[in-house]
């Protein structure tokens, strides 16, 4: 073999850090917010008991400043929430990745098809007994990451280009798909199947107005905020002062939600606290399974390491916010699927980023490549 097919060879290997030129994040340079993410949330979520507690006016308050059946504060937290994520995202990108067929028609199964079906699996399974637990499980599995997967896949190393492309295409087609499945998971299927839903009665056209005003409207500002930011003061400015800038604040939205849900959910909780640990097992089961199938998935079809990666991160994660926001909106602040939502970032966290440690043995365990090479070594 020559030089230049030793080169072409190796070069697919290379992560999108690498072609690109960017220092790759380790997970020692994880910024502070993002590596106690987990941490911030607990005491989020510690902050609002003790205000449900103490302070039981708050949620009379709350109830007062509702609009719609949501609370206009917790409103605003979600709306806070969702803004940076989407403003994030690299809408012209979109067709950048379908070149790769069997990357984006993979990533779209295990997203919208998978995904979906093994939360609905799971939420029966291990929620047999409470329906409002399990609602808010399958609206989760519902909500397609496109937030924290950037973190993850940068940490692993995986492709950053066709990860933004994926978290475009989700972020799109959860507009058109939410409500749609949703009406299916929730209403149609347990018909079919003959499951007993308890009396539980779903309005999907609450879903659909709630996905339209939590994710259509922060999808829009994203945009539009993208497109004048360029337009007016260039791709590098926008990316490197104003995302910055904005980035923290979606997490500040999640954590001022979570501290008003918990102070609404304070009474719930405490007379049942094993039902969080029941609200977590399905969790954990479902993060490792939809990782496995993404990085097999992709080891199967030939993808790179970068690659497989990244279909298998963007399998894992969910959008923690939008199925928050639609739980609220659709089930009001203190449901229980409003806290099957909110106790999913609490076990997302640790457990992805294990997986990242997960990925990067078998970068060189399985891939036979090395996570961090340069472009020079590659070559």
């Amino acid at each position: 073999m020559s030089h230049q097919q030793r080169q072409g060879a190796l070069r697919p290997e290379r992560t999108a850090a690498t072609r690109t030129g960017a220092t790759p994040i380790t997970p020692a340079r994880l910024s502070t917010l993002d590596k106690w993410l987990a941490v911030w949330i607990g005491l989020a979520m510690v902050l609002g008991l003790l205000l449900g507690r103490f302070a039981p006016g708050l949620s009379d308050v709350l109830v007062h400043l509702e609009v719609g059946g949501i609370s206009l504060p917790i409103a605003l937290g979600l709306l806070v929430m969702m803004y940076p994520v989407l403003a994030k995202v690299r809408y012209d990108r979109v067709a950048a990745v379908t070149g790769d067929k069997k990357m984006l028609v993979s990533s779209l199964a295990l997203n919208w098809l998978v995904g979906p079906a093994l939360m609905f699996a799971l939420a029966w399974i291990f929620l047999p007994d409470l329906p409002e637990y399990r609602t808010g499980l399958i609206i989760v599995g519902l909500a397609r990451c496109i937030a924290m997967v950037v973190i993850w896949n940068d940490l692993a190393c995986g492709d950053r280009e066709a990860a933004a492309v994926l978290i475009a295409i989700n972020s799109v087609f959860q507009v058109v798909a939410f409500s749609a499945l949703g009406w299916f998971y929730l209403s149609v299927l347990p018909g079919w199947l003959g499951l007993d839903t308890q009396g539980l009665d779903v309005s999907v056209g609450n879903i659909a107005l709630n996905v339209l005003i939590f994710l259509g409207v922060p999808l829009l500002a994203g945009f539009a905020s993208r497109w004048i930011g360029e337009k007016r003061r260039g791709r590098d400015w926008y990316e490197q002062r104003f995302l910055p800038a904005i980035g923290p604040w979606a997490l500040y939205g999640l954590l001022f939600t979570i501290v008003l849900l918990f102070a609404l959910q304070g009474d719930a909780i405490a007379s049942n606290p094993l039902d969080v640990a029941r609200i977590a097992l399905p969790l954990l089961v479902y993060f490792g399974v939809m990782w496995c199938a993404g990085m097999l998935l992709g080891k199967g079809l030939g993808l790179t390491y970068a690659r497989s990666t990244t279909l298998a991160f963007t399998a894992a994660g969910n959008n923690f916010e939008l199925a928050i926001a639609v739980a609220i909106g659709t089930f009001g602040a203190a449901s229980g699927q409003a806290l099957a939502g909110v106790v999913g970032p609490l076990i997302e966290v640790p457990v992805l980023v294990g997986l990242v440690y997960v990925s990067l043995w078998m970068a060189r365990a399985w891939f036979q490549t090395d996570p961090y090479a340069t472009e020079e070594r590659a070559s």
